[in-house]
């Protein structure tokens, strides 16, 4: 590798490691006063660079949120890929505990964005739609497997399995020692399932799952 393709990236990974720090500051900025109270000038103060710098990097606030918002994606869910539903959803719950701060940030972000002029409110519609439709969807193939417990709605047991994961997760924020959020997880799908009595007895026992 020649001298000039070594220096010529230089100025690339200094861009990459300042836009990164300033995602990290409003991160922390807007999970600590919400989207609407942060300041850009508290972002760049947090990660010691001038308010022009920041927004040279991003030219608008709205900028910076979408920007936070697109690395909590990147960070967040793909711990559960390749599992069945109860394994995942107790798998991603475990994972979030871990994340206190992104946690924080997105209820707080979620609670501002109710209003339709909130730049981050689309985001989260889609969100909640995507969640809602893709765990109604699995209920409906484990009741195709005959797991869904007779009377149970799919698309019904999907939202609240939705709404229950927010209000448990924010509950935690406010008292992690007496919330396990995995927990409860475990305990609503062991009520809306029957038990997997799969091959070899494979699969996912959720009766456990409204144990410790």
């Amino acid at each position: 590798m020649s001298p000039r393709s070594t220096g010529a990236r230089g100025p690339y990974a200094k861009t990459a490691e300042r836009r990164a720090a300033i995602i990290a500051a409003a991160r922390e900025v807007f999970a600590s006063h919400g989207y609407r109270s942060g300041s850009v000038q508290e972002v760049a103060d947090r990660c010691g660079v001038s308010q022009s710098a920041v927004l040279h990097h991003f030219p608008a606030k709205e900028d910076l949120l979408l920007a936070v918002l697109a690395d909590r994606d990147e960070r967040g869910d793909d711990v559960a890929e390749g599992l069945a539903l109860e394994a995942g959803v107790t798998a991603q719950a475990s994972r979030n505990t871990g994340t206190p701060g992104i946690i924080e940030l997105y209820t707080t972000l979620c609670a501002e964005s109710t209003s339709p002029e909130h730049p981050a409110h689309a985001y989260f519609a889609e969100r909640f739609a995507r969640a809602r439709s893709s765990f109604g969807e699995q209920f409906r193939e484990l009741r195709e497997e005959g797991r869904l417990r007779p009377g149970v709605d799919p698309d019904l047991a999907g939202a609240g399995l939705v709404a229950l994961w927010d209000g448990a997760q924010l509950q935690w924020l406010m008292d992690p020692d007496a919330v396990n959020v995995a927990q409860a997880l475990r305990h609503y799908l062991g009520l809306v399932l029957l038990p997997d009595r799969g091959p070899a007895g494979g699969g996912h026992d959720t009766s456990a799952g409204t144990g410790a």
